[in-house]
């Protein structure tokens, strides 16, 4: 019971412009490895082992096929036990793998470790293009400069909760993006290599090779300019 009321009450504050990308009940809307992806506790839920066919040797992903999303704002919350995870956005499809697809674009990066959550990750292009605390611009050969603070990525990490429930926001307009964890700043990019900054793509969620590992998602929320 405890579960489905704060579903309950999550749907009713919507507000207006908002979509919903989870139903609470089932991966309608969603398409990845049914092995490694399911519905648990009202929960997205990604697992893998150490063995059989759900140890996979290859990232990942559970792709929204509600089609390209650009300028956005995104809201969801996620706990995460052993292993990496994140966010794709205006990322897209390429070569599936054994274990189901795979993609390549931004990323709202999170692990269980202490380094990574909250970074931008490129996956399958550039790479790191803001360390955790970091304000940078990416230049037309691609490679990220610091240009200033948005925090302490000490101070950013010790307000993550481990194995427990995150609130993470990203921020998309134009070639500026912006992630936050529990309403901290965590990084703050402006993108100008014209000829790979990614304008639009899918939203994805990934599952890191390596240790068995589980992922959760919940309450996740997109709202576009086009339903401001």
């Amino acid at each position: 019971m405890k579960l489905i009321a704060p579903l309950f009450l999550f749907v009713a504050t919507l507000h207006a412009g908002e979509k919903q990308l989870f139903n609470g009940k089932d991966l309608t809307g969603w398409e990845g490895n049914p092995k490694l992806w399911s519905v648990q506790d009202g929960t997205i839920t990604g697992k893998t082992t150490d063995s059989g066919d759900t140890k996979i040797s290859h990232n990942t992903f559970l792709v929204w096929k509600g089609g390209n999303v650009s300028d956005f704002e995104l809201t969801f919350k996620y706990r995460i036990e052993k292993g990496n995870s994140g966010v794709q956005y205006r990322s897209k499809l390429v070569e599936p793998g054994p274990f189901g697809p795979v993609v390549s674009g931004y990323q709202a990066d999170f692990e269980a470790g202490k380094t990574y959550s909250g970074i931008l990750y490129e996956e399958k292009g550039r790479g790191i293009l803001a360390q955790r605390g970091e304000k940078t611009e990416v230049g037309e050969n691609g490679k990220p400069q610091l240009a200033g603070k948005v925090g302490d990525s000490a101070e950013i990490q010790a307000a993550i909760k481990d194995e427990d429930w995150n609130d993470y926001k990203i921020i998309a307009k134009g070639n500026h993006v912006q992630h936050f964890i529990n309403g901290k700043q965590t990084v703050d990019v402006t993108d100008n290599d014209t000829k790979n900054a990614p304008k639009e793509g899918i939203l994805a969620l990934q599952i890191h090779a390596g240790p068995a590992m589980v992922v959760q998602f919940k309450e996740l929320v997109l709202k576009t300019e086009k339903e401001k």
